[in-house]
């Protein structure tokens, strides 16, 4: 059809902004033409090493919650299968918009070659493409100074409200509808006990953290059984777009202003409120500032952050400790049981997540890029700017971070004191003492066999000792760090990617094994 000149079509294409609060492109699309609102299962990314069954549920999910949404306000939503830009020509002969709409990415090196591809297209057709901003993530930054400031004033931006009215086009596109697993050609999804996708299930998670859940998120959400419901859960609605970053960010700075007027008034307020509120507000930000790294440096997903530590790791790959670190059977009590609960639910918290990556990558001494994308593809709330640069943090490739590597037997100590987590995803050492829990390979061969639990038969032996990795992992990286090259390198490093709140940190810090202070850089919600 002829698109009418004086009303011309509007194409709003939602990606990982899956909510009608807070949505610009939404807001400013609908004040210059009827609305055609666009959502495309893309075969490349549903196919990607990344991309899991769990994620489809929880999209789907997001979807009808936006379908629902957007018919009640005379809207509606239309959905297509295939790549881009290809569906965008398709779009264009059937209504001819003129102008295209949509949120600023940081994806992966999939959606950065569609954006390209989509740019190309938009250029040949004259289709003008508005991107905006919809985290503290800046396009093209020239300088890390500043930063913080710009991300504070997004944020502080009023939060925009849920257009009242959508007027459709005089021909509207046909939709496939919300397209099942089995329509896509992919397998159903084996994840329990999955957070519902959608708006409104973002906005009530949100609330009850703010209200209830997260009064000891400071305290509690390191353990991965506390951390269950002390940490915001907030994170696959961020990923997924469901909730808006300006959205949680004011949220709690309003909640923060409530306690301390209920202080004022002489209320009662719990006092760990105010310092788990607070190191919430820092992880904001922090969530954004990794997500800066991969916007600035793409190669990120690919390369090592400190070139220096080139070949560190690419010659030693172990396919064996690789399946068995991904199956949970690595011998290591705690590490299984994060791995197995991942598996299960999609979801860790943020310390046990640090600890399997760093397992990985110092005792099993495995490259990031494998584990990075087996666990991309369990986690429900991967986000690639995030994900990347904390698996090269962890790994200690980074050139400017301390070198962090947990020990597996002291994180039981320290996180699951009781064995409660481990004996519920672990079941084969249900019956084991707790005493021997941390190192069940420790225990008496006629113990193991009371027990019902044969290390060797029944749970298998450590596939590397502690030890002897922990030392050797230290060698390496120390080598590595004390020459000259690294230390020029992770200079240049911290000044492309570095907070300038840390500036003062040496550009070659020394390696921990352990740290009781919580890093300033947990910053999984």
């Amino acid at each position: 059809m002829s698109a009418d000149a004086s009303n011309p079509v509007q194409m709003i294409w939602f990606k990982r902004d899956l909510r009608l609060l807070d949505h610009a492109p939404l807001t400013q699309a609908r004040q210059q033409g009827p609305c055609v609102c666009l959502f495309v299962y893309e075969p490349e990314l549903l196919n990607s090493p990344e991309f899991d069954p769990s994620h489809l549920v929880f999209i789907n999910e997001a979807l009808a919650e936006l379908e629902r949404g957007l018919a009640q306000r005379g809207g509606k939503l239309i959905t297509r299968h295939g790549d881009l830009p290809d569906v965008f020509e398709s779009l264009y002969r059937e209504c001819s918009f003129h102008a295209l709409w949509s949120h600023e990415e940081t994806g992966n090196a999939i959606t950065y070659r569609r954006d390209l591809r989509v740019a190309e297209w938009c250029r040949s057709r004259r289709v003008t493409w508005q991107e905006i901003p919809q985290t503290g993530v800046v396009r093209r930054l020239k300088s890390r100074d500043g930063w913080a400031k710009r991300w504070e004033q997004r944020m502080n931006q009023a939060i925009l409200p849920i257009p009242e009215e959508l007027s459709l086009p005089a021909q509207l596109p046909h939709s496939c509808g919300i397209l099942p697993a089995a329509t896509l050609g992919l397998p159903f999804s084996t994840k329990m006990d999955v957070p519902q996708g959608g708006e409104s299930r973002a906005q009530s998670t949100l609330s009850s953290f703010l209200e209830e859940r997260g009064v000891h998120y400071r305290s509690e959400m390191s353990s991965p059984l506390t951390g269950k419901k002390s940490c915001s859960r907030l994170s696959p609605y961020l990923a997924w777009g469901c909730l808006s970053m300006k959205t949680a960010h004011q949220a709690t700075v309003k909640r923060v202003g409530e306690l301390r007027g209920r202080v004022h008034e002489g209320l009662p307020v719990h006092r760990s409120w105010f310092g788990s509120l607070q190191s919430f507000s820092a992880r904001l930000r922090w969530h954004c500032h990794f997500m800066q790294k991969l916007e600035d440096e793409p190669a990120l997903e690919f390369e090592n952050m400190c070139r220096a530590y080139d070949g560190l790791r690419e010659p030693h790959f172990n396919q064996d400790h690789f399946a068995a670190w991904c199956e949970g059977q690595t011998g290591y009590p705690m590490v299984d049981a994060c791995m197995r609960s991942l598996l299960k639910t999609g979801w860790i918290n943020f310390r046990m997540r640090a600890m399997l990556v760093s397992f990985a990558s110092n005792h099993l001494w495995l490259h990031w890029r494998p584990t990075a994308v087996f666990l991309a593809r369990h986690f429900l709330d991967f986000e690639p700017g995030i994900h990347f640069s904390q698996f090269q943090m962890q790994s200690g490739t980074t050139g400017i971070n301390t070198v962090r590597i947990y020990s597996p037997v002291k994180q039981v100590i320290d996180q699951d004191p009781n064995g409660i987590f481990i004996r519920q995803h672990v079941p084969e050492l249900r019956n084991v003492p707790l005493g021997y829990l941390a190192e069940p390979h420790k225990m008496p061969r006629d113990l193991q066999k009371s027990v019902g639990c044969v290390v060797g038969r029944d749970y298998p032996a450590p596939i590397v000792d502690h030890a002897t990795a922990y030392r050797l992992a230290r060698e390496r990286l120390g080598a590595v760090r004390r020459k000259d090259q690294t230390r020029q390198a992770a200079k240049k490093v911290l000044v492309k990617h570095g907070s300038r709140k840390r500036l003062t940190t040496k550009a070659a810090p020394k390696h921990r094994s352990e740290s009781k202070r919580q890093s300033t850089e947990d910053l999984l919600l």
